[in-house]
């Protein structure tokens, strides 16, 4: 079954997915002071990556140190925003049984 929409590649995991199903995240400030900042609406300034909202490919792409390579940026950004969001967009979706975690997305491919 074809895709609908321009795929991009998940920073964490690595595996292509529609757009849509990914969070875009921008990063913001100069310097020492460098933050991470969710764009649900895909309409925040700058250039972005993407990522799954799952809290293990946030984690994979920290232990592969790929936010800085993703958004070319010459500092370490604080990825607490980011960690914040996708916990509150993760947390329901996991409480639910109604089968859709066999469709979910698998980090660990």
């Amino acid at each position: 079954m074809p895709s609908v929409g321009p795929t991009r590649t998940c920073v964490g995991c690595r595996n292509r997915a529609p757009a849509a199903l990914l969070l875009r995240f921008v990063a913001a400030g100069s310097g020492g002071d460098l933050r991470l900042l969710p764009d649900p609406g895909r309409r925040l300034p700058g250039r972005g990556a993407h990522l799954h909202p799952d809290p293990a490919c946030l984690a994979q792409a920290e232990r592969r140190r790929a936010f800085g390579r993703a958004l070319r940026l010459t500092g370490v950004a604080d990825t607490g925003l980011l960690a914040e969001h996708i916990r509150t967009v993760s947390v329901p979706s996991e409480s639910t049984d109604d089968g859709a975690s066999s469709l979910r997305h698998d980090p660990a491919r």
